[in-house]
């Protein structure tokens, strides 16, 4: 293949078209002149592949697609197709399907045939693999899962990725306040490590976001808008070099206010007109201060676009005001939903009670448009779902929990940490699939109201550290 925009190309559609022959022969019949149509339009794209790299497997961890061990970049166009094929791979507790040779229609007819009928089976991967255990070039393998000892070792690699940066964020602003010029290359080096820290353990590094340390909060806050925002680039399907460059202007698009007098900062009731009027300058400041950095580059550049940006609105709206409101630039427009969610969710000098996630949420879906870019929030919704990570959730069996991470293939089903019993004592925490059924069919857990945290007197971060 000539180049590796070729091969995400060829992927993304090889992941997409399997969608679409699953879906059509859901309603026809495996020989159906649909289903045929859309089995050749499979085949010739795998076998370009396949005959290129002697195989072909495609696998799903997590919340991602794998072929032959690289992770499936989509976009938009392919976002339906990925969900629904997530969904039926995990109904089956599928986890690869394997391509050993140069398929061909009959081959992909039978595979469907097998694939379909086994749904209605108790054991439904027992019963594919049995189906295509003969099989000329196509094999399956079982959904794997992530062993407790793994948890504990991610854990502890992201913990540590965390407080890195979070130590280097505070270092960088203290650097500021005494006036020393700060150098771009050790904060590339912290966003490179978060990147790719989100990039293999996404599930925990973007849990950490739930820590909120109100004495800490600018630190804390930078870093987990930095988190968030690269998280978002994921989704739209952003490479390495575009999501590091992501996560470092993100990092910054506060740095502004290190020049903000504290007495401002730092009051403890709400801000009057004054008041409002310095915080409005940041992010002038920020401009100027990145301007002043030793290694100025084209992400400097970047960085000082969005640190102007973040607080301009779609609309308009916003700070500093602007005569001419030209298109804001795509790092600000993600940047901005990154930064709106954290400090709403976060506990500040002037707001010690945060929104819960599900509330930020649903007044961030009341500014689209206005404020924020709406196809973006589709993405970030699709991100953090229904129910976003550290939200206190009831359970119908009357078990508390803390939504530990999103279920892309179904957002009312996350997986839940569950923290208490049914008579609300506090237990060894463990988590709860909310897809699981029992042998009649009902879901054995399922979510019936979200509650406030802070009214329980819960500190959600000891469930993520």
């Amino acid at each position: 293949m000539d180049s590796s925009r070729d091969i995400d190309r060829l992927s993304r559609d090889v992941v997409s078209q399997l969608a679409v022959i699953v879906r059509t022969s859901q309603l026809h019949d495996p020989r159906n002149v649909a289903v045929a149509t859309s089995i050749e339009k499979f085949v010739a794209v795998a076998n370009v592949i396949i005959l290129e790299e002697s195989s072909m497997d495609i696998e799903i961890v997590g919340e991602y697609f794998y072929l032959n061990g690289e992770r499936v970049k989509f976009t938009m166009e392919h976002l339906l197709n990925f969900d629904f094929l997530q969904r039926e791979f995990k109904k089956r507790a599928l986890g690869s399907i394997k391509f050993r040779c140069e398929v061909s229609t009959a081959d992909m007819q039978e595979f469907l045939t097998a694939f379909i009928s086994c749904q209605f089976q108790a054991e439904p991967f027992e019963d594919l693999l049995l189906k295509t255990d003969g099989m000329r070039c196509i094999s399956v393998g079982r959904l794997r899962r992530i062993s407790e000892q793994s948890d504990v070792d991610m854990r502890k690699t992201v913990k540590r990725t965390y407080f890195n940066a979070v130590s280097f964020t505070r270092g960088v602003m203290n650097k500021i306040k005494i006036g020393e010029r700060i150098s771009m290359k050790k904060a590339k080096r912290v966003v490179e490590t978060m990147v790719d820290t989100l990039l293999d353990k996404e599930e925990f590094l973007f849990g950490m976001t739930v820590i909120k340390n109100y004495d800490e909060y600018t630190f804390h806050h930078s870093v987990n808008v930095s988190i968030l925002s690269v998280a978002l680039g994921q989704r739209l399907g952003m490479d390495k070099k575009s999501l590091m460059e992501l996560g470092l202007v993100a990092l910054f698009h506060d740095i502004g206010k290190t020049v903000i007098p504290n007495e401002i900062l730092n009051k403890p009731t709400v801000f009057d007109e004054h008041d409002w009027k310095v915080m409005a300058r940041h992010p002038l400041f920020g401009v100027k201060l990145i301007f002043r950095m030793k290694s100025f580059d084209a992400a400097s550049v970047r960085a000082a676009i969005v640190a102007y940006e973040h607080h301009i609105h779609p609309d308009g709206s916003g700070y500093p005001g602007i005569k001419a409101l030209p298109e804001l630039d795509l790092f600000s427009r993600i940047v901005a939903i990154a930064d709106q969610y954290d400090a709403m969710t976060s506990s500040r000098v002037y707001a010690r009670t945060p929104m819960t996630p599900d509330k930020a949420l649903a007044l961030m879906v009341k500014r689209v448009s206005s404020q924020l870019d709406p196809l973006l929030m589709k993405f970030f919704i699709n991100l953090v779902g229904t129910y976003p990570v550290g939200t206190l959730v009831v359970l119908d069996t009357l078990e508390l929990g803390v939504v530990s991470a999103a279920n892309q293939a179904d957002s009312m089903r996350p997986r839940v940490r569950v923290i208490t019993d049914s008579g609300g004592n506090r237990i060894e925490p463990w988590v709860a699939d909310l897809t699981k059924k029992n042998a009649g069919g009902m879901y054995l857990r399922s979510i019936r109201k979200t509650v406030d945290h802070n009214k329980y007197g819960i500190n959600l971060a000891e469930y993520f550290l």
